[in-house]
């Protein structure tokens, strides 16, 4: 099968078809980085408003206590969750394992920093570069 072109036009033709990839290979890469751009643009946001309420709250005279991570950590041989009122400093559960142990709010004072708890930030965001 011969197609008659003359080795200039098959020559125009590939360089073509390489600049039609590439070209197309960067919009993808460009879509992409916007995806990501957009998404730490948001998560920037998101964390200065973070960084804003906790300066606001470290100079609230209102807080009292160390406020508790948001996750329950269980010590494994406790079998139910009890409440130790404030006179019982060691309750104990059936198995008579003894709740001091474990950590508890602890009055500071209002003037005082805030130790902050260590999170991991879980968001239904998803970072596309990531």
């Amino acid at each position: 099968m011969q197609l008659n072109l003359r080795p200039r036009q098959v020559e125009v033709w590939f360089q073509n078809r390489i600049a039609r990839t590439k070209l197309k290979q960067t919009e993808v890469d460009c879509k992409y980085l916007k995806r990501c751009c957009d998404y730490l643009k948001e998560e920037n946001m998101r964390l200065l408003k973070e960084v804003q309420e906790l300066r606001a709250l470290k100079l609230s005279p209102q807080v009292m206590y160390v406020i508790p991570p948001t996750t329950l950590a269980m010590c494994p041989s406790y079998e139910r969750v009890a409440v130790a009122s404030s006179s019982a400093a060691t309750s104990t559960t059936k198995q008579g394992h003894s709740s001091s142990c474990h950590p508890r709010p602890v009055p500071i004072s209002p003037w005082a920093a805030l130790p902050l708890p260590i999170t991991h930030y879980s968001s239904s965001l998803q970072c596309p570069c990531f």
